[in-house]
This record gives C-alpha cells, structure tokens and sequence, in this order.
C-alpha cells in the first residue's frame, strides 16, 4: 500500500466514562464535536482514503448507476386517488430528480394544478426533502414541510392553492406533521425539542397571523413519549397520539371547534397499547388490551371512549397479528400477518360472505394503499414478490372485479420475471427456533457453495422486512448472486412474540438468529463464507457490527449504513435524538442489568484484536437518528486493533443525514457505491 493510500488514524485521546464502578475508556470520543475542524478534516481525510481506494471501480460506478437508471421509468407517476373532489397525482419528469406535486379538479381530463416542482424548490439546496402535505377542508390551502439540511428539522409554510401566494407564515423547528381544523383557519401543528428531537409539543396556529402568537395545545411531559397531530378520515375528528415503545394515548377534538378542549380518550396505562379509527356514531379501536399480544379489534361508542366500554369485533388469535384496518361503508378490510406473511380480510358489515384476497407466492408483500373515502366498494392495494414488479390494484369488494391501475414498469427490454427463482427456506436458530429467510436468484444457479449471496435483515422495534421487488437489485442478480431477507426476531415478520423475543433482555437472539440463518445457507450450499456478504443500515447497522466481532470468519464482506454501534454511550446520553424514548427497545442503561447486557454485545465496546471482513460504512454528517460519530469511532477502533489486512472505508455524506442523499439519482449514485464493493471482491468488474 502506497503512503497515499494508508488509512487516515485518529489521533488518541483517551476519556473515560464510569457506570456502577464500570470504567470504559473511549479512545475516541473527541469525534463527538462536529464544530471542530479537526473532525471534520478527519472525515474529509478518511473520504479521500476512500476514493483513493476505489478510484479502480469509478467507472463501473457509472456504469452501473446508468444500468439502474436505466430500467427506471423517468417520466414516471403515482395512480391518482380522488379526495375531497380533487384527484392527486405525484410524478417525475425525464432526467429530474425530485417529483412533482399536483391535482385535478373533478376529473382526469380537468387541467392540472400544480402544487409543488420539488425541482425548482430544491435548487441551491445540497440536500431536500418535502413532506407533510395537509390540504384544507375547502381545498384552498395546502401546509407543507421543507427540510434542507437532512436532519429532519421541518419548516412549515402554508400556500394558497388558487393564488400560488406562499404565506409570511413560517414555522421553525417542527417534525413536519400538520393537519387542519374544519374552519379552513386553523392549523395543529407539531414541534421538537431543539436538542434531543423528541416531537413533544402540539401548537395551534392561525392563518395569516404571527406564530409567535400561536398557542400550545399541549406538551408532552414524558421525555419516552413523542406527539403526532391528525385528522380522522371522517374527517370529525383531530387526533393528537402520545406513544411510547410499549404504550399509546390518544386525545380528541371536534375538528369543527378548533377553540375547544381536547379530551382524553383512554388515559395511558403502562403496556396498553391501541389505535383508534372513527366511523359512524362509533369509534374502532386496535389493541393488545386483555395480553392480546396479537391484538384485537374492538369498538366504542363515540361518547364514551374509556376501555371500559370497548367490545370484541374481532377477537385475538394466537397465530395471527392484526396490523391495520381500514373502513368502508360496507365493509371493513383488515391488514393480518400469518406465518410471516400478509393477507388481506374482506369483511362486510352485514356479517355474510367474508372472505380473503387470493395470494399465491411464498414470497410476496401485500398492503392496503391509499384509501381515503367511506363511500366506495373499492379497495385500492398493492402487490409484490422479490421476482414480481409492485402493482397497484382497485379491487371492487361486492363483484370481486379487479383493476390493475399500475404495474411498475422495467424499461431496457431484458426483465423477465420468469428468469428467476424465488423461495423461502427456515433456519433453525440455536435455541431451536425456526427462522424464515425469503431468497431469490437466477433459475440457472446452481447450489454448489460458489455463489455469492447477500444477506440482508433489520431485527429491531417489530419492523418487518417483508420480500419485495427491486429493479436495481437485478444488477447483482444478474451477475450472480443471490440476495436473501433474514427474517430475524425482533421484527415482527412471525407476529408480535417475535418481536418481543428480540428486544431488551432478549436482544441477543437478533444476532444469534442472524449467524444462524448464514450458517444454514453456507451448509445448504447457496454460498460459502468466501462468497457470503452482510448489511443492515441503522438498527440492522448494530447488527452488523454485532456480527462482526462475533463470527467475522462467516463474510467475506460486511456493509453497514448509517449503524447504531456505540450503544451504551448513546443510551447513556438523553440529549441525543431518539434516546429516552427508546429505553422500552434497548433498556435504559441507568439500571444495572441493562448496561451489564448492552456492554456484552455493544459492537463499539467489544472490538476487540482478530480478523475483520472487508467493511463499507456509510454515514450523514446531520443523521439525527444515529450520530455520524458512531461508525466514526468504530471504523477508528477497528483500524486500531484488528489483525489483518482487510481495508475498511467510511463514506460519509456530508451535506445529507440518516436516509442518505436526496432525489432518486443521487440515491442511485450511492447504491451504486455498495454494488460495487460487492462486486470487486468477488472480482467482478463488469
């Protein structure tokens, strides 16, 4: 290696930290300051280290990010869906990299008003994002949320739909979430601690008024709960939630009297959890109340709320979790989770003819889409497999007609869906429990140990990792590999137990479950562990460290976005985003049981001197969920101690945060960053 190409080392300075007469020394906390200079020449410095490294695949960077946008249809569109007389549209045009918001009026045919060009908006911005569109109940005003920095500090503004006129009225600080009040003046609004993020206040707000005179509605004292404003899709109801990791509590208003008091729904109690939908002169309520770990759906009266007064709908089941409803006139559609995967309930009010929608594949991903009106037979879904392009279906509920609306399209002529295999296989863990991986890969493969496989999983706070299709991921299909989904506990891919057997106390089975699963498919022969590749990105981001130290001999290469790796000083540190409000999923440190079992397999913490995978790490410099200091640190103390001559690189963004680069292009240039560490260590150049 040429002196040009060493790897930039972080100066030492050692600080201490003492818990329960625990002394950790952190070499390398004094990352922890991104004022400093000399931290972001650091970053800048490994950087360079990293297009110094990888200068050898720039070209097929390009060629592969042009190969990925190339299946894309550039001049692509969302399947309108008609709300409050205007149907609604987002779409790109050829060669642009943020969408266009826009609606028409009646009809398809009606001229299009556009409400926002997201590409004249992001221009001299590194980094955009907008989001927290809410339209008046007159259709006129739309409250939007702009965040140009990537750290998901939201400024709201209001436009005027008819004029165009962007009002005077601007709100800093929020974490985008608005909704309108039904006298078309009144805006609720939520607002983050500066410091720690946590959404914890709800604002009222006056149209054309300062906002310095808004009024706080209500402040969450509780610093494990965060705050969201909604409306019901009655539309008689404003919502505000307070919820926790393992608690919920809902407060409601009359949308038509914005100057009233908001009224408690059911009154927290510890590990109470449920989910309100108003309908009718009642409202339905989605719980775990009575240890319905599953869930159940239940039923109250509009004026009388409290649980006392909830009645079985649909009553819990051991095997199956309830995810979602949604409500018609005539029937109500329930989202469930069976065996590791979804299905779609079909139940008419009238009590007769239930029944579910017909799925086939062992591999696919169904989900209620957008569905926004009470007075409709149509229910709008989706539908995809790892091999199956995403569609969007209108599917009429009395006569079972359905209408494939949009079927998303992969351009270049050379996709065949039938050019693939797709298959779920189980791993047993080493506590005996079965563990489900959904695969896909080309049909000539042959399983002989040689293929490269990518493993991918997430594990953590009941997020499932359902198998869905991606066009750009047919760039490493077709040059060989096998990509596979570990559905590791701690999602709740099996049900809620899965999660709850993956969290706090139980953590460790999300990384047993994971070595487990690579282990099963190196004996099976899809791979070898000279072929087999690992990545998760935040929570699946710890997972990778974790497996790193504990059975590095498995991968011959890990990538690891945006990784949760520095977990007790984190979770120690509550002016930090997302922290308290996280004790229910990792256990507050402050108690001695949890920090002993945070310290046991924290990756940062358990570095230690023996041989590492290749490892691509990449990070934000203004990631508020997981600090660009974490994987700073770790890729320091990796290169300090680590016994061989693997290369490490720390890629960060330094105008983006935790989900990356904004605008589909640039998200494709980073992606293909990741496909080409993969494909340069299996010597694959083309």
């Amino acid at each position: 290696m040429s002196e040009q190409q060493r790897p930039p080392l972080a100066k030492i300075i050692p600080t201490t930290q003492e818990k329960f007469d625990d002394v950790r020394t952190d070499n390398y906390f004094w990352l922890n300051d991104r004022e400093n200079p000399e931290v972001i020449d650091y970053l800048n410095k490994e950087n360079q280290y990293y297009q110094e490294m990888t200068a050898h695949t720039k070209a097929f960077q390009k060629e592969l990010f042009e190969e990925m946008k190339a299946r894309i249809k550039e001049d692509d569109q969302s399947v309108p869906y008609l709300y409050n007389d205007y149907y609604y549209i987002t779409r790109f045009e050829m060669g642009s990299n943020y969408p266009i918001y826009s609606r028409k009026k009646g009809s398809l045919s009606a001229n299009e008003e556009i409400m926002f060009n997201c590409n004249e908006l992001a221009k001299g911005h590194k980094y955009f994002q907008l989001g927290g569109l809410s339209v008046s109940s007159n259709n006129q005003f739309v409250a939007f949320a702009v965040d140009t920095i990537g750290r998901r500090i939201y400024k709201v503004q209001i436009k005027n739909l008819i004029t165009g006129e962007i009002f005077a009225d601007t709100i800093e600080n929020t974490s985008g979430d608005s909704t309108w009040a039904n006298d078309n003046q009144t805006l609720f609004y939520t607002r983050q601690d500066e410091k720690t993020l946590r959404s914890d206040k709800v604002f009222k707000h006056k149209l054309n008024t300062a906002t310095s005179n808004d009024i706080l509605v209500y402040f969450e004292k509780d610093d494990t709960y965060s705050v969201e404003v909604t409306k019901e899709k009655s539309k008689k109801y404003i919502v505000i939630s307070s919820s926790s990791t393992m608690t919920t509590e809902f407060q409601i208003l009359l949308a038509d009297n914005p100057e009233g008091e908001f009224t408690i729904f059911q009154k927290r109690v510890r590990g109470l959890e449920y989910d309100i939908a108003h309908f009718g002169e009642h409202f339905y309520v989605l719980t775990n109340k009575d240890e319905a770990i599953n869930f159940k759906l239940m039923k109250t009266p509009e004026l009388a709320t409290a649980k006392d007064n909830w009645v079985d709908i649909i009553a819990h089941r051991e095997e199956v979790l309830i995810e979602d409803i949604d409500i018609f006139r005539d029937f109500l559609v329930v989202t469930e989770r069976f065996n590791g995967l979804n299905s779609i309930r079909i139940m008419p009010w009238s009590g007769e003819g239930e029944y579910y929608l017909p799925f086939e594949s062992e591999t696919y991903t169904a989900y209620t889409s957008t569905n926004v009106d009470f007075d409709t037979d149509i229910l709008r879904y989706g539908y995809q497999s790892m091999a199956t392009p995403s569609s969007i279906i209108d599917f009429n509920m009395k006569t079972k007609a359905k209408e494939v609306m949009k079927e998303q399209e992969v351009l270049g002529g050379k996709f065949d869906k039938n050019n693939y295999t797709e298959e779920r296989i189980w791993a047993t863990a080493t506590d005996g429990t079965k563990v489900p991986i959904s695969m896909v890969y080309r049909k000539e493969l042959k399983k002989d140990g040689s293929n490269p496989l990518l493993q991918y999983a997430y594990g953590s706070y009941g997020y499932s990792m359902d198998a869905t299709f991606s066009s750009t991921r047919l760039s490493l299909l077709d040059r060989g590999f096998i990509f596979a989904i570990a559905h590791i506990r701690g999602g709740e891919d099996l049900g809620r137990q899965w999660y709850e057997d993956g969290k706090l106390l139980k953590k460790k089975n999300t990384f047993t479950d994971f070595i487990d699963c690579s282990k099963f498919l190196i004996t099976e022969k899809y791979t070898s562990p000279s072929h087999l590749y690992a990545e998760g990105g935040s929570a699946g981001g710890l997972l990778m460290g974790v497996i790193a130290n504990r059975a590095p001999e498995l991968y011959n290469g890990i990538i690891a976005q945006v990784p949760f790796v520095d977990v007790i000083t984190t979770m120690l540190d509550d002016t930090i985003p997302l922290t308290t409000g996280e004790y229910d999923e990792w256990g507050n440190p402050n108690v001695k049981k949890y920090y002993d079992y945070m310290k046991s397999y924290s990756p940062y913490d358990n570095v230690k001197a023996q041989k590492y995978p290749t490892m691509y790490i990449s990070t934000g410099l203004h990631d508020s969920q997981v600090q660009y200091w974490e994987p700073a640190k770790w890729v320091a103390k990796l290169r300090a101690l680590k016994t061989d001559s693997n290369v490490i690189y720390l890629d960060t963004n330094m105008d983006a945060g935790h989900g990356g680069a904004s605008g589909r292009y640039e998200a494709l240039k980073e992606l293909a960053k990741e496909f080409t560490f993969l494909l340069d260590l299996e010597k694959i150049g083309k």
